[in-house]
């Protein structure tokens, strides 16, 4: 089958996402970076088992570029594991695994859980509208169904 250029530009938008927090060996994290990915009006929910937070774009990006450029998380990678994407005309929902690591206060800790992403086709592109995301705990473990590593971009 092969994969339309709607789902590849969707597939490159995703991965721009992820990148964006990256600070592995020094490099700095592009988090304005997302003010091109996400539509002005996206929003970002944080579950992780507590009372959902909302964020719009700005306040999203405020604390954590403090927290990749301070040096309290180094050596921080996030990336896909495995992802399904629903494509119907103009918009797409990319429900997907994902794993995070790095160096936080000195002490390394690796992390997986879930992201649903949305996104709208504009005249300038795909660009994320939502992205809500839970990560794995106690009790709370990705489905093997869904742990299915992905195709390469």
């Amino acid at each position: 089958m092969t994969r339309s250029e709607d789902e590849r530009a969707i597939d490159a938008v995703v991965h721009a996402f992820f990148q964006a927090f990256g600070n592995k060996g020094g490099v700095r994290p592009d988090l304005d970076a997302l003010r091109a990915l996400f539509l002005a009006e996206g929003v970002i929910i944080k579950t992780c088992g507590e009372p959902p937070t909302i964020y719009d774009l700005r306040s999203f990006i405020e604390p954590r570029e403090k927290l990749l450029t301070s040096g309290e998380l180094v050596d921080f990678s996030e990336e896909e594991v495995s992802a399904r994407t629903d494509l119907f005309g103009n918009i797409a929902q990319r429900f997907c695994v994902y794993r995070k690591s790095g160096l936080l206060s000195g002490q390394r800790f690796e992390a997986r859980g879930t992201k649903s992403i949305q996104l709208v086709k504009t005249p300038a592109g795909w660009k994320i509208s939502a992205v809500a995301w839970d990560d794995e705990r106690e009790g709370l473990s990705v489905p093997p169904a869904q742990d299915v590593p992905r195709r390469s971009l």
